[in-house]
């Protein structure tokens, strides 16, 4: 996976120019990977902690060699340097006010090694990333944090992550095998080198020498060693990691455990080999509710002997946001909380006959509980997923429901199991005490980690001090009771003042000497780990402007970011909202200046190039559509005229429909650098998101829609997506006249969805569909008159065609069925118990459910690329998708790198570049091998992942349909 790469060589401090961008631009090999402009670093400024610093420059660093001479760049410049991965960190150690530089765009490759035993990773992946490309060896990564569908690899080793499960023996320090880091004198080390150490003696002898004399300062005072292996006994991620110092001897292997929790103040760290843990496939989970914290701490010991993998605790203040969540169940709702606690508990093996001969010895501990509500374990994964729900649904609850304007902060510490109830009914006076109402206490019971949850207002000098007093008493209660002021989250900058509190004067030396030697001049995050200002954690406070109700409860955590199609080019939802907030604080402030900027920039770089795809919704844990509202903005620019032409092309949509038809073929008729040429023009006369950018890979236009019929018995009505029509399916070399839609008949997707009705013997009926749509393309323009329009129309005609609703309305372009499931939102209130009583179904569910059992076996293609689209996952469709393709084909990929293709109805045609950016990764891994057939469910999407691949993508129904009509005609 290690590139070889030329080290840019920065312009030295005495010829450094005054202007930044130069002097980065210089250090890396594309100088368009770095930015200076105010919405770019405004944009990237944002991150999950409650803290604020605007870089002075944004880069994408793209190897080693790049990050090693941007660090000589930023200490030429006198500027500090920071680096950031997912943004996911809560305690301010991923922002910086000098050169932030991005870690996670170009590093993003795994390895595989051993059958899954290990793994090479770079920092830019998921934990999610990395472990789906694990599970197919079942096997996983150790460290299992809550955030693992955001937080990257770069953060678990930053802050040396843990979670639920792992406990101290799996967490990111005690799984890590070797690292390759580079120093902030450019020194590249490679810790998995036989001569590593060898090599650092030879290239950094100072640091070499002071590694081994701090270790044997720490190894020969006894004070020292009893305070390290005191701290490190539990979760700790509180200053650096001496226990590398007692665990380690040769200064290479010293220094790359110590990089683990360093947060990017020694170096970076490029590629992490780990090794893996198996996965346990079958388990049983309960939630245990007991009277009080003392009664469900007191259970832990015997529970864990018992074999539970897992114990989360939830105080009583946590059960009662519990009972509000609708699948809390009727115990959990029933009971009138008092002091109660709880603790949900998870045995897991390799095995259902482990499972039930370890769950079947735990029932006697189980039944000695004083349990209030029953100790049964289910089993049942939609069961366990709710009772999961309850306890991962905690910060969504209390973030979501915190007043405008405030900051969730998530934060935890850890004490010694003895000491856990005395410690959390501590945290329950202090919360009474300085006025944290709706503040929670959940967390890891059985390392003695919890976390607790406050709400909190930064914006006057009042509520800073209410949070610094909280603070204070936080620090002497947890450290009277021998514990760690950070357990997972990592020092940063809320905890760096409290570093020497925790450790005495003699280990603190011991920490500064450390990032003396690493980083002499001071370059790699300062202010975060160590800080001797007392008062560094109240400083550069973010303030959080109320700005939209639909965005206002955001919480910047980021978890949005991996899905967002457009991450990589423009925006994310999570930098969307926080342009608005900025926005609004210049507003705020007078700066009409920085306001304009802004806003200028915003109109293409967050609402225009938004794929609009939602997909953010699925995982934000407090709900935000980031897609809806960009919508919605683009509808509030629309004028009385613009919306009057939507309007009109609604209702006469059929002629729309004919004309682009024509258009395309038109088009294709024309040379291709002419019609380029005259869309070029037309684009820079402001028509850039109305007319596309013209390319020859765009389809000609399709056949005609599937005419009108009403058939006896018929099972279902087929709505045909006039994309279909729109745009003709890609031929996938196999020559089919039908598949255009020759003699008038329907080809594409609808076409071969008829005849594999045909051939089950199932009677669809075809309203008369010339002039009707799903709505969406109306939508997702904003032209909200026109999807009122078209809504109506369709309803009219979907109601009378279905039988008042009797029958399910198929639709054979996932994006379209669920355009047609949200048309709801467009009707007025008395149409809308007619739209509730529609059932809309998308063709492949109609084809996994009811056309796949009657129809004979198709021959099978060796093998079929997939790719599930934004909409098969809103309507939780990707299981039917990959049934149907698994009758396809024998070996069926989705790739490890899937995400939106961001083509996006006609935003690919629009935007090429966001589709480019959003496809690239995904593209890279299908065209690393020949498949034999690729497949999808969307033409706009089968057209985005064509032009990414240069593949044949056709709708799996037209390759389901194909085989088994060369199946006819091989027995005939």
């Amino acid at each position: 996976m290690s590139r070889p790469h030329s080290v840019p060589t920065p312009v030295t401090a005495g010829e450094r120019p005054s202007d930044l961008a130069a002097l980065l631009r210089s250090c890396v090999d594309d100088p368009l990977r770095v930015s200076t402009d105010l919405p770019r670093r405004v944009a990237a400024a944002h991150d999950a902690s409650p803290y604020l610093f605007t870089p002075r420059a944004v880069v994408r660093a793209a190897s080693a060699a790049e990050v090693g001479a941007l660090m000589a760049g930023a200490r030429a410049a006198g500027l500090p340097l920071t680096l950031r991965s997912g943004g996911t960190s809560l305690a301010g150690q991923a922002g910086g006010d000098g050169v932030l530089v991005d870690v996670r765009s170009h590093w993003r490759e795994a390895e595989v090694l051993d059958d899954g035993h290990r793994i090479r990773l770079q920092p830019g992946l998921t934990v999610r990333q990395a472990n789906a490309r694990l599970a197919r060896y079942g096997r996983r990564l150790g460290p299992d944090p809550a955030s693992e569908s955001a937080c990257t690899i770069g953060g678990l080793v930053a802050n040396n992550s843990s979670g639920m499960n792992c406990g101290t023996q799996d967490n990111a320090y005690r799984t890590m095998e070797s690292l390759q880091f580079v120093l902030p004198s450019g020194t590249v080390v490679d810790s998995g080198a036989r001569d590593a150490d060898e090599r650092l003696r030879a290239k950094e002898p100072e640091l070499h020498a002071g590694l081994v004399r701090l270790r044997d300062r720490v190894r020969s005072s006894p004070h020292a060693r009893a305070t390290v292996e005191r701290l490190f006994a539990m979760k700790n991620t509180m200053g650096y990691g001496l226990n590398s110092f007692l665990d380690h001897t040769t200064p290479a292997d010293l220094l790359a455990h110590l990089m683990i929790g360093s947060e990017g103040t020694l170096g970076f760290v490029g590629e992490a080999v780990f090794r893996t843990v198996p996965i346990l496939p079958h388990a049983a989970t309960g939630l245990l509710i007991l009277p009080g914290l003392a009664e469900a701490t007191d259970a832990l010991p015997a529970l864990l002997a018992a074999g539970a993998r897992t114990a989360e605790l939830l105080d009583a203040s946590s059960l009662r946001v519990a009972q509000l969540d609708p699948g809390s169940g009727e115990a959990l709702r029933g009971l009138r909380v008092g002091q109660h606690a709880a603790l949900l508990v998870e045995f897991a093996e390799d095995g259902a006959e482990r499972l039930e001969e370890v769950a079947a010895a735990a029932r006697p501990v189980l039944e000695r509980l004083p349990a209030v509500t029953g100790t049964a374990l289910t089993r049942d994964p939609r069961e366990r997923a709710r009772l999961w729900h309850l306890r991962k649904g905690l910060y969504t609850a209390v973030a979501g429901a915190r007043r405008p304007g405030t900051t969730a902060l998530l934060e935890d510490i850890a004490v010694p199991m003895d000491r856990l109830t005395r410690t959390c009914e501590g945290l329950i006076g202090l919360f009474d005490r300085h006025g944290y109402e709706d503040a929670v206490i959940f967390g890891h019971a059985r390392d003695g980690n919890v976390h607790f949850m406050l709400t909190q207002d930064f914006d006057s000098r009042a509520e800073t001090d209410r949070y610094a007093r909280f603070t204070d008493d936080m620090v002497d209660l947890v450290l009277a009771a021998g514990g760690t002021l950070k357990a997972e989250h990592g020092t940063g900058r809320a905890m760096a003042p409290f570093v020497r509190q925790q450790y005495g004067d003699e280990l603190y030396d011991v920490m500064r000497e450390l990032k003396r030697l690493c980083d002499p001049a001071g370059v790699l995050n300062p202010g975060v780990v160590l800080d001797d200002d007392p008062a560094a954690h109240l400083r550069r406070l973010k303030s959080v402007p109320a700005v939209d109700p639909a965005l206002d409860a955001c919480v910047e955590c980021g978890y949005c970011e991996p899905v967002c199609p457009t991450a990589d080019v423009t925006t994310t939802p999570r930098q969307r909202i926080a342009l608005q907030r900025e926005i609004a604080l210049a507003a705020a402030a007078g700066d009409d200046e920085r306001r304009r900027e802004l806003e200028d920039d915003y109109a293409y770089a967050a609402v225009d190039s938004c794929a609009a795809d939602s997909l953010c919704v699925t995982a934000c844990p407090v709900t935000i559509d980031t897609g809806a509202v960009m919508k919605r903005l683009r509808g509030e620019r629309h004028g009385p005229l613009a919306q009057h032409a939507g309007r009109v092309a609604a209702r006469h949509w059929a002629t729309a429909v004919k004309g682009v038809r024509i258009g395309l073929g038109a088009a294709h008729a024309v040379p291709a650098p002419l019609t380029g040429a005259a869309t070029k023009v037309v684009r820079r006369l402001g028509a850039a998101d109305l007319v596309p950018a013209w390319s020859p890979d765009i389809p000609r236009g399709g056949g005609p829609r599937p005419a009108a019929r009403q058939v006896p018995a018929a099972q279902a009505v087929f709505f045909a997506a006039c994309v279909g029509s729109l745009f003709a399916s890609e031929d996938g070399g196999g020559g089919d006249a039908e598949r255009g839609g020759s003699g008038g008949r329907p080809g594409g997707s609808a076409g071969a969805f008829l005849r594999l009705c045909e051939r089950a013997g199932v009677a669809v009926d075809v309203p008369e569909l010339a002039g009707l749509c799903c709505g969406t393309p109306w939508q997702s323009k904003g032209y909200t008159e026109g999807h009122r329009t078209m809504a109506s129309r369709t309803l009219d005609a979907l109601w009378t065609a279905s039988d008042h609703g009797r029958l399910p309305i198929v639709c054979d372009a996932s994006s379209c069925t669920h355009g047609l499931d949200q048309l709801a939102a467009a009707l007025p209130e008395s149409d809308r118990e007619r739209y509730a009583g529609l059932r809309f179904v998308d063709s492949v569910t109609f084809a996994a459910e009811t056309l796949l059992p009657l129809l004979p076996e198709a021959p099978r293609l060796g093998s079929l690329a997939l790719h599930p689209t934004c909409s098969t996952v809103h309507l939780d469709i990707t299981g039917d998708l990959r049934t149907v393709a698994e009758a396809v084909a024998g070996t069926v990929t989705v790739p490890d790198s899937w995400g939106c293709c961001a083509f996006a109805g006609d935003r690919g045609l629009l935007h090429p570049e966001v589709t480019a950016g959003a496809t690239a990764a995904q593209a890279a891994e299908v065209n690393e091998r020949e498949h034999d057939g690729y497949a999808s469910c969307n033409r706009t999407c089968e057209m985005g992942m064509t032009r990414a691949t240069g593949r044949p993508y056709r709708h799996v129904l037209e390759l389901l349909a194909d085989a088994l009509d060369r199946s006819d005609q091989a027995v005939g």
